[in-house]
């Protein structure tokens, strides 16, 4: 069979697919591959732009493994993202009588609507610390992919 007749992925792909992407040890970060497969339109902000991009030109029918550097999965660590937040604007982004351990992933309100998610580092009277870096920024990750379908 020759490729020709295999549709390839586009920017704008419509893609039914497995995907799998695990630390470099081989431990499952996320997985579709027990479940349902994952349907996905390019473009749409459902896949880090990164990945998206290592699918684009894959025949359907690829089940292939890529090894990415940090700068190819979610970029490097950003210290510039490790951030103070105050106690008064940690209580206005949450529920009343929320507790926070260290470790939470807290979602804070931006300005202009969207959201962004930090990770609570340390925490005293006054403020909290925050990484606001992706939860991968920094580690070189695998991403399994299975193309089942391509429109």
């Amino acid at each position: 069979m020759s490729n020709q007749s295999q549709p390839i992925v586009t920017e704008s792909s419509y893609l039914t697919l497995h995907y799998r992407l695990t630390s470099m040890a081989g431990e499952d970060i996320i997985s579709t591959f027990q479940d349902t497969p994952a349907t996905l339109q390019l473009g749409h902000n459902q896949l880090a732009p990164s990945l998206e991009a290592i699918l684009l030109g894959l025949p359907e029918g690829t089940h292939q493994t890529f090894e990415l550097t940090p700068e190819q999965a979610f970029g490097p660590r950003n210290p510039d993202l490790v951030r103070r937040v105050s106690l008064a604007t940690l209580k206005e982004n949450s529920a009343p009588g929320h507790a926070y351990t260290i470790g939470d992933l807290v979602e804070f309100s931006a300005p202009g609507g969207g959201h962004f998610a930090g990770v609570l580092l340390e925490m005293n009277d006054e403020d909290a610390l925050f990484d606001f870096n992706h939860p991968l920024a920094g580690q070189p990750v695998k991403f399994e992919v299975k193309l089942i379908g391509v429109l």
